[in-house]
Parts: C-alpha cells; structure tokens; sequence
C-alpha cells in the first residue's frame, strides 16, 4: 500500500553536493511527518533528518549546517539538499514516514557514496 522511491544517488567527491529525491504513494503524504535515513555497512540506520506535516525541520548532529529537508505537498515529494559531502557520509539513504509507517514498508533506497 504504501510505496517510497529514492533518487538522485551517485558519486561525488569531498565537498560536492547532492539531491536526493522520494516519492511517494498510497498515503496522505500532506499530513504525515517525514524523514531521511541512511544506513552504511555494518552500522544501523540512522536518522539524520526529518520535516514534519507543518515544515520544521531537525537534523542529526552530524549533519547540521550541511544537509536541508524540505518537501512539496503537491508533488508528494520530499527532497535532501546535500552540500560539504564527507567520505563519512557515504551510505544507502532511505526515505520514510518519522517515525517510520512500518517495518516493511521501506522502499530500495539511494546510495551515495562520497570519495575522490
């Protein structure tokens, strides 16, 4: 039912920038809170921003200053303005509800990877 579709992934060296877009369906998208994962190899996803139904944004420590959430009601999208890329930031990013709708109801991501 509920169906998420990551993009804007590639390769890009330190201190590039990234655009990150997602999708989504089978939801009423303008009410639910959303957020940006990734998840690197062999660490736990984390959660490193979010945007809530009314547009406030938080940001995991690691990322604050570099990486803007916002979304677009009307596309059903939400976006992650990447800037000051880090080797450190390379990962799977995921999009989903914050919290997220269910486990299974993460989509295949977007990998990143950052390196010269």
């Amino acid at each position: 039912q509920v169906q998420l579709v990551e993009s804007g992934g590639g390769l890009v060296q330190p201190g590039g920038s990234l655009r990150l877009s997602c999708s989504a369906s089978g939801i009423i998208f303008s009410i639910v809170g959303m957020g940006w994962y990734r998840q690197a190899p062999g660490k736990r996803r984390e959660l490193v921003a979010s945007i809530t139904r009314g547009a406030r944004t938080t940001y995991a420590d690691s990322v604050k200053g570099r990486f803007t959430i916002s979304r677009d009601n009307a596309k059903k999208s939400v976006y992650l303005q990447m800037n000051s890329l880090k080797p450190e930031d390379s990962a799977f990013y995921f999009c989903n509800a914050d919290p997220p709708f269910s486990p299974n109801s993460w989509g295949q991501g977007t990998q990143v990877t950052v390196s010269s």
